[in-house]
């Protein structure tokens, strides 16, 4: 038998797992965005998101003929589209909030862009932070410990998926995605301050 192939060090390896389900994003908003949401309604957005992703990372590959074969080269990093799913509140604050968003940079009749500088200070980008935690809530820290945090770097919408309506959905409750492009992300290991991360 090979070593390490018991139930016993599986077990020991493995600890208890990461959980998909115990995960925090928090979002924040162009700071000229007008009508943006409060401190209150971001607590929001937050709870509402009932489903986001880890990004990926992917670096391009250069294909090069050589004398019947192909060498690989390292090309260029890209970044993915990153996507989160809210569940619809009443008042329609979270789509709101993004279809507002989206209409700063391009408006739907005028085509123009109230907010056309691609920045997080003064433009239409903004931050957004994705927390993997652990399974160790406590009365006193109900988080719990952060296993591994990414921040994406001058994130902005867009894309607000439709929501289907329909007679015959019942025991449902209405939820959206939204498609958000970034610049680059970082990422830290076991600690809640995003603000010093490794690149």
């Amino acid at each position: 038998m090979a070593a390490n192939s018991n139930v016993k060090d599986f077990l020991a390896k493995i600890n208890q797992g990461v959980k998909p389900n115990l995960f925090y994003v928090t979002f924040n908003f162009p700071n000229n965005l007008a009508n943006k949401l409060t401190g209150d309604d971001a607590v929001l957005a937050n709870l509402l998101c009932k489903s986001a992703a880890l990004p990926a990372s992917n670096l391009g590959v250069i294909e090069v003929p050589f004398r019947g074969r192909t060498v690989k080269i390292a090309g260029d990093r890209t970044f993915d589209t990153w996507t989160a799913t809210f569940i619809g509140d009443r008042d329609f604050k979270i789509r709101g909030v993004m279809e507002r968003w989206m209409r700063a940079i391009n408006a739907h009749e005028a085509n123009t862009a109230e907010l056309i500088k691609p920045q997080t200070s003064d433009g239409y980008t903004a931050d957004i932070v994705v927390q993997q935690l652990e399974r160790d809530a406590t009365i006193t820290d109900p988080g719990g410990a952060v296993l591994r945090t990414y921040k994406l770097i001058q994130a902005f919408p867009t894309n607000v998926s439709q929501i289907d309506l329909a007679y015959d959905s019942n025991d449902q409750i209405e939820d959206f995605t939204v498609e958000f492009q970034l610049q680059y992300w970082t990422c830290g290991t076991n600690s809640p301050d995003y603000n010093n991360l490794i690149a």
